[in-house]
Order: C-alpha cells, then structure tokens, then sequence
C-alpha cells in the first residue's frame, strides 16, 4: 500500500458507512471506506427518494458511461420523491446471469458511492464487500475501479481469486468469479463473468483509466492468512484480522458448535489469532473486533500491526448512515448501560453467527419478528443451488417456508432466520413499505464494544463525529 493508516473505517451493514462517513474519515488522513453491500438497490432508492442534495445526479453527471447514467435516472429518478407511502420500486434479483440492466445499475451504483467518498480530496478511499454474496462482485468491483477506489475489502469468506479479477478489470480484459453451488457435484464448476468491452460503446472517452486497488482480505485466523499468501495469484497488499467481537458476521468457531445457556456460540483457544504468525507473513495486518480505544490501538500496534479496522464507533457517530432515530436509541441504552448485542447463530440466512443489537421494535424483539410476514424480494443472500433437471435455482430460508421446501430446502434451516437484506436497507432510513401499510422492520448489527460508547460522549452530549471517533483512538 501506498500509505499505511492506523486506522481503517470498517465497511458496515448496507450504506451505514455511506459515502458520507468515509468521505470525512479520509479526509482526516485514515483509510475512509464504504460498504459495496447492495449499492444497486441504494442508488435506486436514493433516486426515488428524489435525490435529497443531489448528491446521485452530481456523481452520475461524472460516470463515464452518460447513455447508462441517463437510462438510470429515466427509470429511477422521481422528482419530488415518492412519497412515504410508496413503496420502492423494485428492479430485479440477481443471477449466476444477470441482466443488462442489473449490470448497469451495479456498475453506476458502485462507482458514484465511491466517487462521492473522493470528492474533494486526495486520500485514498476503500470499499467493503462481503464474499459470500458472489453474484454481483464484478460489475461492482469495476464500478468502483472505475471511480478509483484505492482499496478493495473482503471478508465474510475466502476471496482466493478476488487478486486476479482485480489485475483482469484493471486491464479492461474478461473476469470470472466462482459461485458455490449446493448440490452441485465435485469438480464441477459454476462461475459469473464480465466483459469490461461489452459497455465500451457507452464510453464518450475512449477506454477509461482504471488503476488497480490494493487488495486487503479479511481473515479470522493466521491460518487462513497463510494460505492466502501461499495459494492467491496476485497480490494481497495486506490483511485484516478480525476477531468474533466484530459486528456483521462472524466466523463460525472452530470445532463442534457449543452455545451458552443464553444461546451464543462459545469461542475458545483455536480461535486466537497467533500474532507472531502474523508478523512473519510479512505483510502488514491490522487488528479489528472490539479494538475501538486508544488503549486497543496500542496494543495492536505493540504487536506488530499497522493499525486496527474499527466499525462500532463510527456506525453510532453522527456521520454514519444509520437513521437517526436509531442511532441515537443505540447510543442512550449504551450510556444508560443497557446496551446488549446478541451473537445470535440463526439469525443470518447464511448460517454464520451474526451479532444483533437488542433494540425495541426491530427483529431483535421476538414478536416483531413473529408479526413480520416473509418473502425475500431483494435476494442478495440466496443460496444458488443446483436442481434436478440440472439447472440452477435460488433459495433462501428467510424466505416464505413453503416456497423454501419447494426448493429442497430442509425445515431446519427455517427457524429464526431473519430477512438481513430488507432489514439492512431500513437501517438506513429506506424501508419497503408493505402491503399491510407498515415498514419493513429494523435489525441492527454492532461488535461488542458498543457498550463501550462512553469513550467518545456523555449523557449531556450524545452526538458525537468521526473526528471525535479519529481523535480518541489516536490519543487525543
């Protein structure tokens, strides 16, 4: 990497870190970085919001594919808003073949997040993206290579061959991705693929520049970190190593599931990180899960990393993305000291624990989620899976059960699991309006140190800023 920050902005939720957010932690001199989780589905509904301050229109007047951008804005754009009781048009689901359009919006949504996050300065911004939703990778990533994102992030599984999708797009040559495909037999292989020449004719400038971004994976364990290095082709320009008191997702522990009385996976001696293995890959690593204070921040650096990946802290400062109403519920129960986030391990579709804020009216709340009735119309964690005839389908068991067993689902995988895609979306202030006349319920994801607020506000003052969050961590 060109500069090595001691900190780096964690990539969270949907739009929770926004373009705003890393926009002012970049420009602070730390690695800001955005979410690339579902920006195609953000754009669009930024753009049926009606674009509050324009900030979509500004960016798409800069995309390099204008026929594109106006196709865009011709489709999703309502002047004024739709109005709260509108629901959301909706634009299609993702596919091992996806269409046109959905390639399009996934390149545009991609490339105004992070041409926003660079406006205005010089920094380097880096992206976020969650492995296991694989469908979309490449038109995202070339989206956000296209605006010159500096960095690209992955966690949530195990990018092998994310370095030479980034050395193919940099060159505008073809891409491939593997998709897992449950059911599928062994050998067989199933892959997405992107032509950066078939958009070359919406260019208005010839082949556009796009330099090729670091890439930082996201680990759980040394080990995983040394067969990245021995087994990746193409450069990794580092890693971040992130424990399971991280929000989001988790890493499963190692060995045979065991849970609490209170039904949280208990995580025990093989899943510490050995830093002296770190240190020896000789790559630079920063330290993430509960590493939010200035007192973490040395430690990590004690041990021989560059820095620390942190996310708690910026989701509940007043730059985040987070609705505003929900931000600041968050951060009075943590200064009333009765903040708890629940590492719940059927919460996900995906399987993976996932850390869930407990919060009144969300589906953190039992009988939220028992009123809120299913259907996965949004689809960015369905499980592509290979059906009898040969062909691929697509399930998910947050989805309606009927639908799910249909599917070959097993009745399992159904209990508890909740719609993180819809969920995600509310967060930030857009959620689909349903049939019924409600919202589309919250659930919010934090790491475990968000009890630990206190750090950066008091009672008598609960706002507080990035700067507020850069200047604590570094000691000020």
């Amino acid at each position: 990497m060109t500069s090595v920050p001691q900190i780096i902005q964690g990539g969270m939720g949907v739009a929770v870190s926004h373009w705003g957010l890393a926009q002012t932690v970049s420009r602070l001199g730390q690695l800001g970085v955005v979410s690339g989780t579902a920006l195609d589905q953000i754009l669009a509904r930024r753009l049926q919001d009606g674009d509050p301050g324009g900030h979509m229109r500004r960016a798409l007047a800069s995309f390099p594919y204008p026929r594109i951008a106006q196709r865009i804005l011709d489709t999703c754009f309502v002047p004024g808003g739709k109005g709260r009781g509108t629901p959301y048009r909706l634009f299609g689901i993702h596919s091992i073949e996806s269409t046109r359009w959905l390639q399009e919006l996934c390149i545009a949504g991609n490339f105004v997040e992070i041409f926003l996050a660079r406006e205005g300065h010089s920094n380097p911004v880096g992206i976020n993206y969650l492995e296991k939703i694989q469908l979309p990778h490449l038109p995202s990533i070339y989206g956000a290579m296209l605006a010159g994102v500096a960095v690209i992030i992955v966690g949530a599984g195990i990018p092998m061959e994310m370095p030479a999708v980034l050395d193919a797009l940099a060159s505008h040559q073809p891409a491939s991705y593997p998709v897992r495909i449950i059911g599928a037999p062994s050998g067989a292989a199933f892959r997405t693929t992107f032509d950066p020449a078939d958009f070359e004719s919406e260019a208005v400038a010839g082949r556009p520049d796009i330099p090729r971004p670091d890439f930082l994976p996201i680990v759980s364990s040394d080990g995983l970190a040394s067969i990245m290095v021995r087994r990746t082709r193409g450069k990794i320009a580092g890693f971040i190593v992130e424990g399971n008191r991280a929000g989001g997702h988790n890493a499963p522990p190692r060995g045979p599931l065991q849970l609490t009385p209170e039904g949280e996976p208990i995580y025990g001696p093989r899943d510490t990180v050995d830093m002296a293995a770190m240190r020896a890959l000789g790559l630079p690593f920063w330290m993430a899960g509960s590493y939010g204070s200035a007192e973490r921040l040395r430690e990590a650096l004690s041990e021989g990393a560059a820095g620390v990946q942190v996310g708690t802290a910026f989701a509940l400062c007043t730059d985040s993305g987070l609705a505003p109403e929900v931000r600041k519920a968050l951060v009075r129960k943590a200064l009333a000291g009765e903040a708890r986030v629940f590492t719940d391990p059927c919460a996900s579709p995906t399987g993976f624990p996932f850390k869930v804020a407990c919060l009144a009216e969300t589906l953190s709340e039992a009988d939220v989620y028992q009123r809120r009735h299913r259907l996965c119309d949004l689809g960015f964690l369905r499980e592509p899976y290979l059906r009898e005839n040969g062909t691929v389908g697509y399930r998910c068991p947050a989805e309606p059960p009927s639908s799910y067993l249909a599917k070959g689902g097993k009745v399992e995988d159904l209990a508890d699991r909740k719609c993180l895609c819809n969920a995600l979306v509310a967060n930030v202030g857009m959620p689909q309006r349903l049939g019924n006349g409600t919202d589309e319920p919250c659930l919010v994801t934090m790491g475990d140190d968000a009890t630990d607020v206190h750090r950066f506000c008091t009672v008598e003052q609960p706002d507080f800023s990035a700067a507020d969050v850069i200047r604590v961590l570094l000691g000020g």
